[in-house]
């Protein structure tokens, strides 16, 4: 024992290793710091397997697993959307002549070139495409003889004068201004339910894919005469996945900032390094976890890993605390990842555990991606019982803490505990 340093009787200061009792404690932490190499060596090679696995995560997202699927009405539309193609997942398209009214000649060739080219896109369901120059939108009108109609789109159209005043017609006749046509006349609207499948791949339809498809191929037509405005389920999606990698560097801002503040909390690089290296590998198992389980990136579940990396710093910074007061007493890095070790494991797998179950709790809620958030996130606070509570004392066992910063974390320490109405710093060590 160091002079000048006390400790309690059940965690002694002990500065050298061969004082110490390594039969000490219970089970399962003589198993882990006994064969902590063996420990260290399977939490790297599962971040390096799961590593692989995560940057083979796919980002996209379901329509239906949007919305609750045991609602009547939802479960209505779903044994009839077979007859029903257009009333789910859609995009609307709107075209605009920011220069006159629709029927312009020269804005009818470009609504036609624009409708044509989003029929060759993949994911849309051609048979059911709504706009002036499909045949599916047609006019009728009861008559003397009968009913009789056509196509809204005049077969002969041609641009003339003539053909024109025959669109116009056609249009009053199927009474489609204010639902395809504005009231106004200025814009039409292209409506386009969407595949869940993609025909091409068979595999479900990639909303990034798909939304960089109306980027570059649609938004093309827009200038300064014409106006494209795109809205729908598959553009907002496609919107998030293309924002990906602003989300990614969002979350490496957040681990630089989140990497300050414990750094001026520790006051020593390496543990700060070690504190901020176990919580991205906590998010690495998460995203490796999710794919070999089948899961996918969402629009929800996107926010889970800045969730996981946040309680896994917090619970991080507590055992660093536990052994930089340690240390600072004079007890060995081993010594004193056992002792905080043994003191805040069952505290912090308690903590974890009413983590889990709080997540869990959303499953009741009846909406298929939010039951997946529950699960992913469930799935990532119980990861961080391996890298918080077991990796980051091992791994300290062999690096250890700046012996300055463990002197200035006791100082501070003792000095908090006799102030008067402060409380003393988480995760202290229970010494006199």
């Amino acid at each position: 024992m160091s002079s000048g340093h006390v400790g309690n009787a059940a965690m002694p200061v002990v500065g050298n290793l061969r004082d110490f009792d390594t039969r000490s404690g219970n089970l399962v932490e003589r198993f882990i710091f006994n064969n902590r190499a063996a420990v260290l060596l399977a939490c790297v090679v599962a971040t390096l397997v799961l590593g692989f696995f995560a940057f083979r995560l796919e980002v996209n997202a379901s329509f239906e697993r949007m919305i609750p699927s045991s609602s009547p009405y939802i479960r209505n539309y779903l044994a009839n959307k077979a007859e029903l193609p257009g009333l789910g997942n859609t995009i609307r398209i709107v075209v605009e002549n920011k220069t006159g009214d629709i029927y312009d000649p020269q804005f009818l060739d470009t609504l036609r070139k624009l409708n044509d080219t989003l029929y060759l896109i993949p994911g849309a369901d051609r048979s059911w495409m709504k706009s002036l120059w499909m045949p599916i939108v047609r006019w009728r009108q009861v008559t003397e003889e009968g009913i009789s109609g056509g196509p809204v789109m005049p077969a002969d159209y041609n641009g003339s004068p003539a053909s024109i005043d025959k669109l116009r017609t056609n249009i009053s006749k199927a009474g489609i201004v204010g639902s395809l046509v504005a009231n106004d006349l200025r814009s039409t609207m292209i409506v386009t339910p969407l595949l869940e499948l993609n025909p091409q791949t068979g595999k479900p339809l990639n909303y990034g894919e798909f939304s960089q498809a109306l980027e570059q191929k649609i938004r093309s037509f827009e200038s300064d005469k014409v106006g494209v405005h795109i809205v729908g389920f598959g553009k907002i999606v496609g919107d998030l996945i293309a924002g990906l990698y602003k989300v990614m560097l969002f979350f490496g801002v957040s681990v630089v900032v989140a990497a300050v503040f414990v750094y001026l909390f520790t006051r020593c690089v390496r543990s700060t390094v070690l504190l901020v290296t176990v919580a991205v590998a906590g998010v690495v198992w998460l995203l490796g976890l999710m794919r070999l389980l089948g899961y996918q990136l969402d629009p929800y579940s996107i926010l889970v890993p800045f969730l996981i990396f946040a309680i896994g710093l917090s619970h991080g910074a507590q055992k660093m605390n536990g052994i930089l007061q340690d240390v600072g007493r004079g007890t060995h890095k081993y010594v004193a990842a056992r002792y905080t070790f043994r003191r805040l494991f069952m505290a912090g797998l308690t903590a974890l555990l009413t983590n889990i179950v709080g997540f869990a709790v959303l499953i009741i809620i009846d909406i298929p991606v939010i039951r997946d958030l529950a699960i992913t996130t469930s799935i990532g606070v119980s990861v961080l019982v391996f890298t918080k509570l077991v990796l980051i004392p091992v791994t300290l066992s062999y690096i250890g803490v700046s012996p300055k910063a463990a002197r200035r974390a006791l100082q501070e320490d003792v000095k908090c505990s006799r102030a008067t109405g402060c409380w003393p710093r988480c995760g202290r060590a229970s010494t006199a």
